[in-house]
This record gives C-alpha cells, structure tokens and sequence, in this order.
C-alpha cells in the first residue's frame, strides 16, 4: 500500500541530502500506533554520510514533512505524517483516504484479488498422495493431500500451469505382499491353514477382499498359489483398494490431472531403459553380484544399489525412470509432497537425474510429518477397519471436510501435527476455521440484511475516506497483505501462511465489527443511517467477504454464505 510511492518521496528527499537511489526497504510496524509503514534507511547511510542515524531522519523527516505542509507533490501520495522512533526509524502514517483506496482494487478485482502472472504460464507439476494401493489411505496420506493439493492451488493463483499427478506403486514387492496376504485370507474363509506372510496386510480390508474373491470363484483356488491364483488376487485387491482410495480423495476435495501407474514403466521398458542409460555415464560398476550406481558423485552418503543380485530393480531405479518421464513431458519444474520417511531416497533418486543430465535439485521435495490425533491430550484411535492405521475418512467423517483440511494445512508441513479432536469438534470461533467461516458468513449477512446482491456493492461515488476509526483501518491494511502473501506462500510451498493469514485477519474484521456492534445487529456495525458512512462500511464488508473468499478458495475450504452459529460460551 503505497510502498514505492513512499520510496519515491523518501529518495527525493535523500537527493536534496547528496544520496541518489538509496535502497529504501518498508515494512509495517509490529505496533500499528507507530504508523503504516516504516523505514530503517537512515541506520544504513550513517555510515556513508558520516552523521548519527537519528540525525539523518529526523532532516530526512523534516523535508518530508515541509512538503506536506506545503501541499506540495508529497501530499499526493496520500502521507499524512511522518515522525522519527528509537534510533532513527522513519515511521509514516498515511491519511484515512489513501489507506482505504485499496478498497477499490479489491472489488474491482473481485475472484481474482490475490492473483499473479509470476509463473508466467510455465508448466509445474505437484504429485502428491501417490499411495500404495495396498490399504485405506491413513492420515498421513490426508496431510499430504491436503497440503500438496493447497500448494497446487497457490500455483496457479500465483501464474503456472499446475498439473496434479498420482503415482501408483501398483508394482513391485510390496504389490507381491498384498496379494498374498489375500490368498491366506482366501484360505482362511475356507478353514485352510495360512498365516498371513511376513510384512503382510492384517487390516480387515483384506479379509473383506479375500470374502468378496470367495463368492466371486467359489473354492477355485484353495491350495492353489501358483502365478494365476495369486495375479487374480493382486488384481481384485489393487482395484478394490484404488477405487477405495479415489472415492476417499473425492470426498475430500482432491482431484487429479493424470493418474501414472508404475507397472507401465515395466511394461513398455523404461525401467530397462534407463538402466541401460546409467550404464553408458560410466556411473553404474558391479560389485557383490548386485549393480550399482556412484551416486556419491553427487553428494549421496554412500553408493547405492541399482539392480538387485537376482536381477530385480531396487525402488530407486523405477522412481529415476518415472522423473525421466516426468522431465521428457515438459515439466522441467516438479514438486513431490511426500512424508518424511521418504528423506532418505531424495539424494539417490536426484543422483541418478543428475547423472543423466538433469539438473541438480529436481525433482523438489516437500516433506511432512505425520499426525497424531488427540483429545484432552490422549491419542485417539479412530478406527479398527485397518489394523493399527488410522484412516483418513475415519476422520474426516468425524469432524468434516473443512476442518480436516485446514487442520492438516495449518502448521509448516515439516512439523509434527497434533490433531486436537476437541476443537476440532468445536463449532465456535474457538475452532480457526469455524473462525474465518463465521466472518465470511457474516459479511453476507450483511449484504442479505441490507437486501443487496454482493456483486452490485461497489466503490464508485463512495466517499471511502470516511473509515477512519483505527478498526477500519487495521481491516483495510490486512486485507491489502493478500496479494503479497499469497506470492510468499507460494514460493516458499507454505499453506500454513494463508492459515495464519486467514485467522488473523478474521479476528481483525470481528474485532471491528464487534466495537461498533455490541449486540451483533448489522444495523448497528454497517447498516448506519449516515448514508455516506453506510455505503463506504458496505465497501468495507464486500472486500472482506472476497479476501476470505479468495483465501479459503487457495486452501480447498468452503466459503458458506451462512452458518448456524454455536454458542460460545
């Protein structure tokens, strides 16, 4: 808000003092009375100047301020005054009507406030969730989905063209393991003997599967596990658990652009492939009967493992040949969330990009812990359909979609998650995104209490200079960061920052709207009999409802325009 013009009118200043284009950097006061924005510039020119900090602000100031009281161009940046703090801080305070001019662009821009073309259209892809399907997904897969589809979403409002990916690990060992437990299972329906192998499936899942095989093929494959009776389990189980998996995802707001199954790396020879191009770097050496790849070459702790000595891959290779793929498709920029057990595969798999002559650093990772749900501080256990997992629409069923989400998306993803049942549960303001909910709701209100459609209150011929009380003007000043928090967000991968940001500006707006509305009646907060102050509040309220609109938009969050409140008390 009004952050170059003040540089400008600082520099100008600076000229008069013999300095040219000084590097003048803003930032907003942590108390609001100090002012809108401050500058810490005169403490970097004491030295070149050769005068105390304090000094060089208080003329800077000086200047500054003749030209106000001039009326000279300054005033035309809307500076209402300028003051000296501590050792030479600039604080400026700019009037009521520039403060609430951003109001204008606000509504102006409506479901596109927020956005930017800082991508400039370039291909991005976040693959995230990618579970095996071998279980219902837990909440660990919930968190990542929550926090890459959200990351996807600061994306595209920040100017890439986002594609969503999900790997399917629908091959390999652990694929193995599932179908065979399901065959013991199939044998237990049919009072055989067969323990459940090692590092097999023991949810209920797998007995359900094996149940519906058994009324499918009647008794066909007791005693039988031979490579047909055990490719008809792999089948069934993985179509039954990824359909499963869909329909939860679904349910949670999360959708996909491109679905990639592992297995056709196999089936049209990519994993071959690109073993045979690590071979041909000069990388790759036999040892041990096993083949492996030098990836500390570049920067992994040891060398590792390519080709097992029965001639079967280790994970890593397909996951090279997939990023391969990836890359070959035109996305040159990739984003994987994953958990954290995955920290240790990052290195091999970027060594073996490298090798074959991608750059260092892809694809990027964004990894997250896991969580723990508690209440009144004691793990809760949601559920005994999947063994010791606890599952994502377990949870999701119990508090709901909104708040799961922004439970998962509201601390730093490389943060432990301590999901707290209780207030979760809360339909308060206590719960934060009941919280920014209830603002959103409440600016309709408004707008229904004044019978109005939303989209016909504007700003042209309102006097905006009116909002003057230091509530306004917080609100106005909160809502102007949203741009520039949704870039920082989203180049930093951070949801957590439109969850902050959302809580704290919702509490700014029911702070305003509270001091001039002690019986929470909107005749009392906006819908005034001063006509000038009623249409310029109105303005205030429309911003507010888009903001928080455009904000919960980012996170996947619903924006409801009404809400049933609870009592808070």
């Amino acid at each position: 808000m009004s952050a170059e013009a003040i540089r400008q009118v600082v520099n100008h200043a600076l000229t008069g003092m013999g300095v040219e284009d000084a590097d003048v950097r803003l930032e907003e006061p942590k108390d609001p009375t100090h002012g809108d924005l401050a500058t810490n510039v005169a403490l970097t020119l004491a030295k070149t100047l050769g005068r105390p900090p304090r000094e060089i602000a208080e003329e800077i100031a000086s200047r500054i301020g003749e030209e106000i009281t001039s009326g000279g161009d300054t005033k035309d940046f809307g500076i209402e005054s300028v003051s000296v703090a501590g050792p030479g801080f600039l604080n400026f305070k700019l009037s009521s009507a520039q403060v609430a001019s951003e109001l204008v662009e606000i509504i102006e821009a409506d479901d596109n406030y927020g956005r930017s073309d800082e991508g400039q259209g370039e291909p991005i892809m976040v693959e995230f969730v990618s579970a095996n399907p071998t279980g219902p997904l837990h909440l660990g897969h919930g968190r990542q989905g929550a926090i890459g589809d959200a990351i996807a979403g600061l994306l595209d409002w920040t100017g890439w063209s986002v594609s969503r990916e999900y790997y399917y690990n629908d091959a390999g060992a652990q694929i193995e393991r599932l179908a065979e437990s399901v065959w013991s299972r199939y044998q237990q329906h049919f009072g055989q003997d067969a323990e459940i192998p090692e590092g097999g499936y023991h949810g209920e899942y797998v007995a359900e599967i094996a149940a519906s095989l058994a009324e499918e093929h009647g008794d066909r494959f007791v005693g039988k596990q031979d490579g047909e009776a055990l490719e008809v389990m792999r089948e069934a189980a993985v179509r039954v658990l990824r359909e499963e998996q869909d329909r939860d995802l679904s349910e949670f707001r999360i959708h996909f652009d491109v679905y990639f199954l592992e297995s056709s790396l196999y089936e049209d020879g990519r994993v071959e492939a690109t073993a045979d191009a690590l071979r041909e770097t000069g990388k790759v050496y036999d040892l041990d009967g096993a083949v492996w790849l030098r990836t500390t070459e570049y920067g992994d702790q040891k060398d590792r493992v390519m080709i097992k000595g029965d001639g079967s891959p280790t994970y890593f290779l397909p996951d090279v040949a997939y990023h391969m793929d990836k890359w070959g498709r035109g996305f040159h920029h990739a984003i994987n969330v994953q958990g954290a057990d995955h920290h240790g595969t990052i290195a091999r798999v970027q060594a073996g990009l490298q090798a074959l002559g991608l750059p260092a650093g892809y694809p990027e990772y964004v990894l997250h812990q896991m969580v723990r749900v508690e209440q009144d501080g004691k793990e809760v256990k949601l559920s005994k359909r999947a063994g010791s997992l606890t599952t994502l629409r377990q949870l999701m069923t119990a508090v709901g979609v909104d708040v799961t989400r922004y439970f998962f998306q509201m601390r730093k993803a490389d943060g432990h998650l301590v999901f707290d049942l209780g207030l979760a549960l809360d339909q308060s303001d206590k719960n934060p995104v009941y919280k920014v909910q209830y603002a959103h709701a409440r600016m309709c209100s408004i707008f229904k209490k004044a019978g109005l459609e939303r989209s016909s209150i504007g700003t042209e011929g309102v006097d905006l200079d009116v909002l003057t009380t230091d509530g306004e003007r917080e609100v106005i000043k909160a809502l102007a960061r949203f741009p520039d928090l949704v870039s920082n967000a989203a180049r930093l991968r951070a949801p957590h920052l439109i969850c902050d940001y959302l809580e704290q500006t919702a509490g700014a707006v029911n702070s305003w709207y509270h001091a001039g509305n002690p019986s929470r009646n909107p005749d009392l907060a906006v819908l005034v009999e001063d006509e000038r102050l009623r249409n310029a509040r109105l303005a205030l309220a429309r911003s507010v409802q888009i903001v928080l609109r455009n904000g919960l938009a980012i996170l996947g969050i619903l924006a409801p325009e009404q809400m049933a409140r609870a009592d808070e008390d």
